[in-house]
């Protein structure tokens, strides 16, 4: 969304877009991209904390309550950030933006 806006759908423009939806950007979403920035994964040319600030965009801790939730969260995704980026949505009772199919498996709303 921030490095690559013209990969986004119509569908999925129009939520960020729209200003009935309030927006958030996992903290666990940051510090996926930092950890794969560190090792040279992928390359990072803009601070997302202040791209997201700059968008609008809120950011969403990761708390107490949504590690205690990991623990029931079934097995069906191993990725330990994509879990948490779940369990946050699902504490949340927020809808989840992601192209990752295994999503559908949890009873969670995506876009």
């Amino acid at each position: 969304m921030l490095s690559c806006p013209e990969k986004l759908n119509e569908t999925r423009y129009y939520e960020l877009e729209s200003p009935a939806n309030e927006v958030f950007l996992s903290a666990m979403s940051i510090a996926e991209l930092m950890i794969k920035s560190a090792i040279g994964k992928i390359n990072i040319e803009f601070d997302p904390l202040e791209m997201a600030k700059k968008m609008q965009i809120d950011i969403l801790d990761f708390s107490g309550t949504h590690a205690m939730a990991l623990g029931k969260l079934p097995l069906i995704h191993k990725d330990p950030f994509d879990r948490m980026i779940l369990v946050q949505a699902l504490t949340n009772h927020l809808v989840l933006m992601s192209d990752d199919s295994k999503f559908l498996q949890y009873n969670i709303k995506t876009i």
